[in-house]
């Protein structure tokens, strides 16, 4: 596949998906970010003690009304308009629309302790362009916390190396339509990528699922270098 093409899919079917996904969240439909991964999140932000976080791929934002909850200002930015109408209607923080490309311009004069990417970052070029970009949206001090699939868990019965996979909305409602494609990064992928856009790993976490006792996430806490 071409990335490309794809990234443009991946907006593409967050557009048509952006009603079904609000219900998804608000009526915690999905099992592992109600057992861990919401919390994981969470606990990790909260960890590097931010008055302002900086959520990119901010969805309907639930996120920031958690961390709105902890009192921490945040920022949150999304490419889909309804998901940012439904954030800023729901209220918890500062909501803009904005592309992934766009921050990479530059578009955005925000100094964040905390950049937060939680389970947004699935293309390729404009995902590394952004990582690139990050280290001037950030405070002194500041940090990037990632949590994504767990490259290990998340591989299926594919062999493990990167590129583009199709999408799947397997258990999800019947109202979820056009599965985005999706870049899959090995974990030394994911440790280059940071490493070689300015930054060091400063924690690297792997939230169990309660049940399976299979890791539910990776998230990676990285520091601007030097």
């Amino acid at each position: 596949m071409n990335s490309e093409p794809n990234d443009a899919r991946i907006i593409e079917s967050w557009l048509q998906n952006a009603e079904p996904w609000t219900t998804a969240v608000r009526e915690r439909q999905i099992e592992s970010r109600n057992f861990v991964t919401n919390a994981a999140v969470v606990e990790a932000i909260l960890d590097r003690a931010p008055r302002l976080v900086l959520d990119v791929g901010c969805g309907e934002g639930w996120l920031a009304r958690a961390l709105h909850s902890h009192g921490i200002d945040v920022i949150g930015v999304d490419v889909v308009r309804e998901l940012i109408e439904r954030a800023t209607s729901a209220g918890g923080g500062d909501f803009r629309l904005a592309s992934y490309e766009d921050i990479a311009r530059g578009t955005l004069d925000v100094h964040a302790d905390v950049v937060v990417a939680n389970f947004s970052l699935i293309g390729r070029e404009s995902v590394d362009d952004l990582i690139a970009s990050i280290p001037k949206l950030l405070a002194p001090h500041g940090s990037l916390v990632i949590q994504t699939l767990h490259p290990v868990t998340s591989t299926g019965d594919q062999p493990y190396r990167d590129g583009w996979r199709e999408g799947s909305w397997t258990g999800f409602s019947n109202a979820f339509t056009n599965p985005a494609p999706w870049y899959f990064r090995r974990l030394e992928t994911w440790v280059h990528l940071l490493t070689t856009r300015g930054f060091r790993i400063a924690r690297l976490l792997e939230p169990l699922h309660p049940i399976s006792g299979k890791p539910a996430s990776i998230i990676f806490v990285a520091e601007v270098a030097g």
